[in-house]
């Protein structure tokens, strides 16, 4: 080997051993890798920043987004509780996830189908008191293997698909993948539903000061309108909604009558909920009931500026302090409503206008993006750190399913790029308000998508230096002397350890012709070879860094470096214990 190529095999094992021992957080570690790559000559400086523009980075940061957009919406709660209303085991919950990922992964980009499914594992994860990192790598695995089974699954497919064409005149056809790529998808699953447990229960990295306030008292009430859903329905029907995080305390009924909320009174128009719990499951509740928490009062107009909802505590020089929000006339002279009220130790029993507020308790605010700071100082509230409150926001029902529907299906019939597509869906979430400007950048996982930036340059150094060329060197010295299943299982393993370090359409290029020229110079026909390079290309579960559906899980699931091979090195196995007979029964060699 050339000193170039001995470098970049030694900067890229320094790497993985430091992402691997976890003592550092991978986007440093990345970049440190970068910075040696560029002192040692490997990366030259104009290329050192060439993964800031590359597609994977607009992909990942597009689904973040558009994934948010569709959790933000509350759509998929609405379809947890009409299709698996009573689905409440862990396993089963992560039969359900992984099996759809796996099939929609088929027919439209897994990272698509990924992103349609992330806001569903977080409700299961809540609804069981479970962590998403539970459902969330064994998810983003299943998209890899559902993607296996048509050609359009994947771009290896794609790819290999255009090599044998260039080799034989024939390509493959859409379906010549889903043999041995059902089988796998298969396996895979049944393996990832019961042996998921081989993964280690992680929280979200880097959680911020707005994720350690815990507070799960707030008092609110809700309107029974028109529109309500649960209008003519039981009260036990609307507590179904909160997930046993919330409870109806009273009932209002013709302005005066205070009724007792059992779980079969029958809840009608115009009837007042006093409503308590956390923020999420009262929104909850409010959203998915049609519950109107401003009653009669402007929600805000859009062309008046964003509404948003800010919790904020009572200060001791606050004017509040000994009024109501009624007497104070709160919405008339502030235009704020007041969404909800927090107190220490006791649960207030009046109407949310008839409370008398006191120092230390802690309200929700909901009023114009532009105007409310000030508003706070005037009223002597001092602020929370800003988290995600939805209580009484404007949701946009199926438009972020729709516009992320429009992105798959471009992408499917070849109309756009992914990352296009993508980025155009993400552009969409905004522009149509399903994500409120100011929180576009908070839904961006900033380390994972610098983590992908700047490992693409180094991972091309491999090729660039031509040490990939030596790899496939070494490889057909070594099948010669293999029966024809080890040399199959050669072509595949290798594939499978490449495409950590390239993309995997870059694998399919670099390893597809060595694959052909292997499987001639043994005497064997190329289509099982070709096919093996594919699968090892789309199979990569032993890292974060080699498919965007890998890396778009790991900020989400708080998951480490070290933690894919733990669940990917035994499915890794898996799939090559079954690919490797399937290709020979279903792709002769001879």
């Amino acid at each position: 080997m050339t000193t170039p190529q001995i470098l970049s095999f030694a900067v890229i094992f320094i790497m993985m051993a430091a992402l691997v021992w976890g003592r550092y957080r991978y986007d440093l570690v990345a970049a440190a890798a970068l910075l040696s790559a560029l002192a040692v000559g490997i990366v030259p400086f104009d290329e050192a920043f060439s993964g800031f523009s590359d597609d994977i980075v607009v992909i990942v940061g597009s689904a973040l987004l558009v994934s948010a957009g569709i959790a933000r919406s509350g759509i998929m709660e609405v379809a947890i509780r009409r299709f698996a209303p009573n689905l409440s085991g862990v396993r089963s919950q992560l039969a359900l996830l992984v099996i759809v990922v796996t099939i929609l992964s088929a027919f439209v980009k897994n990272i698509g189908a990924l992103a349609i499914m992330i806001p569903i594992a977080f409700q299961f994860a809540r609804r069981s008191s479970v962590s998403p990192s539970i459902f969330l790598m064994p998810m983003a695995f299943g998209s890899l293997l559902g993607g296996l089974m048509t050609q359009v699954g994947t771009s290896p497919n794609v790819v290999v698909s255009r090599v044998r064409e260039e080799l034989t005149g024939t390509a493959f056809t859409m379906f010549d993948f889903t043999p041995v790529g059902a089988a796998l998808a298969a396996a895979g699953t049944i393996f990832l539903v019961f042996f998921y447990w081989l993964l280690p229960v992680r929280e979200k990295l880097g959680g911020s000061v707005n994720e350690a306030i815990d507070i799960k008292n707030y008092l609110t009430e809700a309107r029974i309108v028109r529109d309500s859903t649960v209008l003519g329905k039981t009260v036990a029907d609307l507590m179904k909604l909160s997930g046993g995080d919330a409870i109806v305390t009273s009932i209002l009924r013709n302005r005066t009558m205070r009724m007792t909320p059992l779980p079969d009174v029958v809840l009608k128009m115009n009837d007042i909920l006093l409503l308590e719990g956390d923020p999420g499951a009262l929104d909850r509740l409010v959203s998915q009931g049609k519950l109107s928490v401003t009653g009669s009062r402007a929600s805000g107009d859009d062309t008046a500026g964003e509404l948003v909802a800010i919790e904020a505590v009572i200060g001791e020089n606050s004017p509040l302090i000994g009024w109501t929000a009624q007497r104070l006339a709160l919405y008339h002279r502030f235009n704020v409503n007041l969404l909800a009220v927090s107190r220490h130790g006791e649960r207030p029993d009046r109407r949310l206008a008839e409370i008398q507020l006191r120092l230390g308790d802690v309200i929700v605010l909901q009023g114009n993006a532009a105007t409310i700071p000030e508003i706070l100082r005037e009223l002597g509230c001092l602020p929370l750190a800003e988290r995600a409150i939805l209580l009484g926001s404007v949701r946009k029902g199926v438009v972020p399913v729709t516009i992320l529907a429009l992105a798959m299906v471009a992408t499917a019939l070849g109309l756009l790029p992914v990352s296009v597509a993508f980025f155009t869906a993400a552009v969409g979430m905004v522009l149509f308000k399903v994500i409120p400007v100011r929180d576009v950048y908070q839904s961006l996982d900033g380390p994972i998508l610098v983590m992908l930036a700047v490992l693409i340059p180094v991972s091309d150094s491999l090729r660039s230096t031509g040490a990939t060329g030596v790899i496939a060197g070494e490889l057909a010295k070594l099948g010669t002397i293999l029966p024809a299943p080890g040399a199959l299982m050669l072509i595949l393993v290798a594939a499978m350890a490449v495409t950590p370090f390239l993309n995997n359409a870059a694998t399919v290029l670099v390893m597809a012709p060595i694959a052909a020229a292997f499987a001639g110079d043994l005497g064997y026909r190329p289509e099982a070879f070709l096919m093996a390079v594919a699968i090892g290309a789309g199979c990569d579960f032993l890292t974060p860094i080699g498919h965007q559906c890998n890396t778009l899980v790991m900020g989400p699931g708080g998951y480490r470096f070290s933690d894919y091979p733990r669940l990917g090195l035994p499915l890794s196995f898996l799939v090559v214990i079954v690919a490797v007979p399937m290709l020979m029964i279903v792709w002769p060699m001879k």
